[in-house]
């Protein structure tokens, strides 16, 4: 089930956080920064990852916290690894990495999670472009997945029993 929600997601119930990323990003800007600065260990797990796999657009790798988080970095935008520059994001990068999440996700082993307005910041895309594609991969989902549509900085949103 889809919740929208207004609030800081970084104050999220939710057991997991799904959130996009290039297979090049520094973690240095918006909800990637804000993950780094609460798990610091996530950014140099992934330099280290994306330096040995070299991840290509559509894909997503996972990081598990010792505290019991998962976050989903899904990989939305372009990013050369040769470059410090991400790319845009592509309407069939978050097709395929939303069936990535959702093949992950139908594991069973989380039980709630939340993800922004995905690939519309930095990735630029229309959220009305990818607002369905979230319904369509995520919406019959037996858990709860809050959708955070509006930013409001230290603010919780009013999730059900995450």
């Amino acid at each position: 089930m889809i919740y929208e929600l207004h609030g800081d997601i970084l104050l999220t119930k939710a057991q997991a956080i799904a959130h996009g990323v290039s297979p090049n990003d520094h973690f240095d800007a918006g909800l990637a920064l804000g993950l780094r600065e609460l798990w610091p260990s996530m950014a140099k797990d992934f330099r280290h990852y994306a330096h040995q796999a070299h991840p290509k657009p559509g894909e997503l790798w996972t990081y598990r916290s010792a505290d019991g988080h998962t976050i989903y970095n899904l990989m939305t935008q372009e990013g050369d690894h040769a470059s410090s520059a991400s790319g845009r994001a592509s309407i069939p990068h978050v097709n395929h990495v939303l069936k990535r999440l959702r093949h992950e996700l139908d594991k069973g082993d989380v039980k709630s999670i939340a993800l922004p307005r995905l690939a519309t910041g930095a990735g630029g895309l229309d959220w009305e472009k990818v607002r369905p594609l979230i319904t369509h991969h995520l919406g019959d989902l037996d858990i709860p997945v809050y959708v955070y549509v509006t930013y409001r900085k230290g603010e919780a949103g009013k999730e059900a029993a995450a």
